[in-house]
């Protein structure tokens, strides 16, 4: 048996741009033999899968699962939208939904998890070379709470539980767990529309503030207005800013009469008990990745050599 050094392991991955355990374990399975090692790289597919991994996946599919006072959202991305159809992708992140409820939110826990003999990695790392398509684990979030439920709301679904754009609520309470999940899911359903930055104002970022603070303050400044006015323009005007972004105050989409807080506060006597809006998250597919645009007639052209 040979030994398998480090850079034989750094060689290797080096050549073939797959994981370091990955390839030791190639070496290790091949004796350390380098060219036997890459073959068995390729043909696992690894190898083809490595290839792939410094190509943008901005499309894919947000997958929300559920259970009972707990529940968890993911993003798993592709390079096409064609994939978001595919079986075997969709089974894919069903099942990293289903590892995510149990390990919690953190990707490199949830792919180093275990399904059978393999980790989700592997099975992600699978899919890249049998579907051809790069593919990632971009995030995960779960909500729990003691006494309650996480309801959720999936926008564009392709399937149960899996689309374009998912939302869980997490609704504390001792109250009927029917009627709390109804409430939920209006809740999940406004958050898809009104996409709120934060439960309540403590929870938005103070430079935001801080910044909406000084852009209303300096218009009025240049109006020439004193400061003892513009102080208090700007506290009308931030309670304004906060019912655009803040979820409790915003007007509920279900009703416009009434904020958001003030629905759950109603909801009270249908549940039997007193509700707290414990917290929510909102995963829409791609946001805030910088997706590649191409010119499909060029690229036509250029493989063809003309100009």
């Amino acid at each position: 048996m040979a030994t398998i050094t480090a850079a034989m392991v750094k060689d290797l991955r080096e050549t073939t741009g797959v994981g370091m355990m990955d390839c030791k374990n190639a070496l290790a399975a091949n004796d350390g033999d380098m060219q036997a090692s890459i073959d068995w790289l390729r043909a696992k597919g690894l190898s083809k899968a490595a290839k792939k991994a410094d190509r943008v996946a901005a499309e894919g599919l947000i997958g929300v699962l559920t259970a009972g006072n707990k529940g968890v959202v993911v993003e798993v991305n592709s390079e096409t939208d064609f994939v978001a159809r595919n079986d075997q992708f969709q089974g894919l992140v069903k099942m990293i939904a289903q590892v995510a409820l149990k390990v919690g939110s953190d990707v490199e826990a949830i792919k180093a998890h275990k399904i059978g003999e393999a980790t989700v990695e592997t099975a992600i790392t699978e899919a890249i070379a049998t579907i051809g398509e790069n593919m990632t684990l971009r995030r995960a979030a779960t909500l729990e709470v003691s006494a309650g439920v996480v309801s959720s709301y999936v926008h564009n679904a392709v399937i149960d539980g899996l689309g374009k754009m998912g939302i869980i609520v997490a609704l504390e309470s001792t109250g009927k767990a029917d009627e709390l999940s109804t409430l939920g899911k209006q809740i999940a359903m406004h958050v898809a529309a009104a996409n709120p930055q934060a439960l309540d104002s403590a929870g938005l970022d103070p430079a935001v503030v801080a910044r909406e603070k000084e852009v209303m303050a300096d218009k009025y400044r240049q109006q020439g207005k004193p400061d003892a006015m513009i102080e208090k323009i700007v506290e009308n005007g931030l309670k304004t800013y906060y019912k655009e972004v803040c979820l409790l105050d915003q007007a509920f989409i279900h009703d416009t009469g009434k904020s958001v807080a003030q629905a759950v506060k109603e909801a009270e006597g249908k549940v039997g008990a007193p509700i707290k809006l414990a917290g929510f998250v909102r995963y829409a597919l791609g946001e805030g990745i910088e997706k590649q645009t191409s010119d499909f007639a060029a690229e036509v052209a250029a493989a063809s050599g003309q100009k």
